[in-house]
């Protein structure tokens, strides 16, 4: 559920709108500026005047997509205008971005008229390498794609249209395979005549499917031949029958329904008049044209698809759009033919075949996810759909002739696909789908902190965990109210009123009896003191992780918690470590936050718990470089020398482990440095997990990263302990305190 307050915020906070131009080349001194404007633009501009083709080297032309509408179809919204579409395909760019890496600026005109804006649109060709027309209604919408089509060099692609009929026809041509029902023998009812409809229709007949079996419906019924009311030229070519008909009476018998209309239309009644083994897509957005739960009660021989995330089988354009255009681009194509779009269905269809690896399935939550009528295409966090479809449209825009710039190596192209894309909101997803897989109840120290609470009801609409909240039951309800929060869910606790108290008295007190705590001084540190409580209530077992520090500050959280839960089985040290994950890269930086001038066997036991820990966490194949001033001995001193044992300690503890050093920051993080001077090394490549020598360089290190280096730090991830125990930095946000609840639960799941 998506509040109307939390959309507002998350399209205003911090700056508004969804997008910003940055630059991709430095522009810090007098040098850079030369280069970026003036004298230094020159050039390029004179490479270009004498060769037009070289505009995709010099500008950003060659990877800039403009979002085209005039806002008179927005999404289920209807004709809102062109100031009302722009959040939309200011969306639609972060999908494009998101996705695959492209650049887009969201062009709104306004103008109803087909003419001005195939003269806008034409005009801009200069500008773009590709023009995504969105929600222009229909008949227009047909016109003016075709007219582009014709005048332009650049591809043109209409995704109301051609997005959904690409990621259904996948999902048809796969439906039909499991129904085992020839494709060109079924009968397919279409209910909704417009954009989506009309282009479904068409390339259904494109794959396979006989004119004669498509009948199509709109909110006159049936589009027959002699009909007059309602009809468009686009509609005529797929008029069907010679008399009115209900959407009911042609339903009757057939093999598939194809909804892109509005809810409730169809019924339990129609679907059981529908042959044997139906094939249902509700593709109505937000809710589909009759409910899953609804559908699948009335036939146990269905196969249902909707655009709903939150049932099998989405139909999602952003299945679609963004790798079209990404295999187009990169072969500069003229176009987008229908080789390409059928290319893009093969693939979708073929890549849901495919065993489907252990990343993907973690990130889904662990769901059973394999070929049937359960799934039916490829999620669209599946990072595989990037390569399978992209590689297809390009392969087809160059056998059908439209591609300026032909690949040769494909494998080289496959490379080049698999490392465009930021790593890090994948890692995070992952992270929180693993955690969706199984929640834990974990106990926020800071019950009533609005920040807490606002996570909270993310971490609830997720499915992340499920939340204890401490603190007096009171302020925290009140708190709840004032920020228009639904946390019915989230249970509170109230140390004052806690039912197993005495208990909890009673066990901290033999704990702490012999570290001069009274049963009196017990009563009151759990009374007053919510870090102890905490502690307590997992390990009595009453929760299953702890998350806390959001004002306080970290040893103040973290001893509490040390004093009351054990180490870890064969683990004599506590230490903090903090995934840094770079926009094209993910590393790990231990310790950073516990100890000060940890002793050679501390230091291996910190690579040892971090190597580990990064297995479990990511199953990412730990490659350990132990930092210090010195590179494999070039400066004998007692502080290199103590790093160089930790490694030695570390081989003899645990062979299976790729560890290496002392080396230097540097030399640990750029390979050529590593291979070329030090080619003795045993990490061979880039070290991705690395242990600073004391608290001091760690702490530095991420807090730069952090600050100047354009990384994400998550964690802390406190490792050692024999509880899910994650301390949060003060004054985080709200998304640093549901990536620390999600690291929290896998955590809880492992122990």
């Amino acid at each position: 559920m998506i509040r109307r307050e939390d959309a507002l915020q998350y399209h205003i906070q911090e700056r508004p709108g969804k997008i910003e131009v940055k630059s991709s080349k430095p522009c810090i001194t007098q040098r850079d500026l030369s280069m970026a404007y003036t004298p230094g633009v020159a050039e390029p501009c004179r490479e270009i005047n004498k060769d037009a083709d070289r505009v995709f080297d010099y500008t950003v032309r060659g990877n800039l997509v403009a979002v085209v509408t005039n806002g008179t179809a927005v999404l289920g919204l209807g004709n809102i205008g062109p100031l009302a579409a722009k959040p939309v395909m200011e969306g639609k760019a972060v999908l494009f971005k998101r996705f695959a890496d492209i650049d887009v600026f969201d062009i709104e005109l306004g103008s109803t008229d087909p003419e001005e804006i195939i003269r806008a649109v034409k005009l801009l060709e200069p500008t773009f390498g590709g023009i995504n027309l969105e929600d222009i209604k229909a008949p227009e919408c047909f016109y003016i794609e075709e007219r582009l089509k014709e005048i332009m060099t650049i591809p043109v692609f209409h995704d109301d249209q051609h997005g959904t009929a690409i990621i259904s026809g996948a999902a048809l041509l796969n439906a039909l395979e499991l129904q085992r029902k020839p494709i060109d023998q079924v009968k397919i009812v279409f209910s909704g005549a417009g954009a989506a409809g009309i282009a479904c229709a068409e390339l259904y007949i494109k794959l396979g499917v006989k004119r004669e079996n498509v009948f199509m419906t709109d909110s006159h019924g049936l589009v027959h031949h002699g009909r007059e009311q309602g009809m468009n030229p686009y509609k005529e070519r797929l008029a069907n029958g010679s008399r009115p008909m209900t959407l009911a009476e042609v339903l009757k018998d057939a093999d598939v329904f194809a909804g892109v209309s509005a809810p409730g239309v169809l019924t339990p009644e129609m679907i059981r008049s529908m042959a044997p083994r139906p094939i249902v897509f509700a593709l109505a957005n937000p809710d589909p044209e009759i409910g899953y739960h609804e559908a699948v009660r009335v036939r146990d021989d269905l196969i249902m698809a909707t655009g709903r995330s939150d049932y099998p089988n989405q139909v999602n354009n952003v299945l679609g759009f963004p790798f079209i255009f990404r295999g187009a681009l990169d072969v500069r194509a003229t176009a987008i033919n229908d080789e390409m779009k059928i290319a893009a269905v093969n693939a979708l269809a073929d890549l849901a075949k495919e065993d489907i690896p252990d990343s993907v399935l973690k990130a889904y939550g662990g769901q059973v996810l394999r070929f049937g009528p359960e799934y039916i295409l490829p999620k669209p966090f599946d990072p595989r759909v990037l390569v399978w479809e992209a590689v297809a449209v390009a392969k087809a825009a160059v056998a059908s002739g439209v591609a300026r710039k032909p690949i040769y190596d494909w494998n080289e192209y496959r490379d080049a696909l698999e490392s465009r894309l930021s790593r890090s909101q994948e890692i995070m997803r992952r992270i929180i789908h693993r955690a969706q897989r199984e929640p834990k109840r974990i106990v926020f120290l800071e019950g009533n902190e609005p920040k807490i609470l606002r996570a909270c009801q993310v971490i609830l609409d997720e499915g992340i965990a499920r939340p204890i909240l401490l603190g007096e039951r009171s302020v925290i309800e009140r708190n709840i109210v004032e920020l228009g929060l639904e946390l019915d869910k989230a249970v509170i606790v109230d140390p004052r009123n806690f039912e197993r108290f005495d208990e909890y008295v009673t066990e901290f007190h033999r704990l702490r009896s012999r570290k001069g705590i009274t049963r009196k001084e017990a009563t009151k540190l759990l009374t007053v003191n919510r870090n102890y409580f905490g502690a307590m209530m997992v390990r009595m077992r009453d929760a299953d992780g702890l998350v806390g520090g959001i004002n306080k500050h970290y040893p103040e959280t973290i001893r509490p918690a040390l004093q009351v839960l054990p180490l870890e089985e064969k683990t004599s040290v506590i230490a903090g470590m903090y995934m840094m994950v770079f926009p094209k890269d993910v590393m790990f930086f231990a310790d950073t936050t516990v100890n000060i001038e940890p002793t050679t066997e501390q230091l291996a036991e910190i690579a040892i718990c971090a190597a580990d820990t990064v297995i479990r966490l990511l199953e990412i194949k730990p490659r350990i470089a132990m930092l210090s001033f010195s590179n494999f001995g070039s400066t004998r001193h007692p502080l290199t020398q103590k790093v160089a044992e930790a490694v030695k300690v570390v081989k003899k503890r645990r062979p299976d482990l790729k560890i290496d050093g002392e080396m230097q920051a540097d030399t640990a993080v750029i390979p050529e440095i590593l291979n070329r001077v030090y080619d003795f090394n045993e990490l061979k490549g880039k070290a991705n997990v690395l242990i600073f020598p004391c608290l001091d360089a760690g702490n530095i290190a991420y807090k730069l990263m952090e600050r100047l280096g354009g990384a994400r730090a998550i964690g802390p991830i406190l490792m050692g302990t024999s509880r899910a125990i994650h301390v949060i930095q003060r004054n985080c946000d709200v998304e640093d305190i549901v990536n620390a609840t999600s690291l929290a639960v896998i955590d809880a799941q492992e122990h």
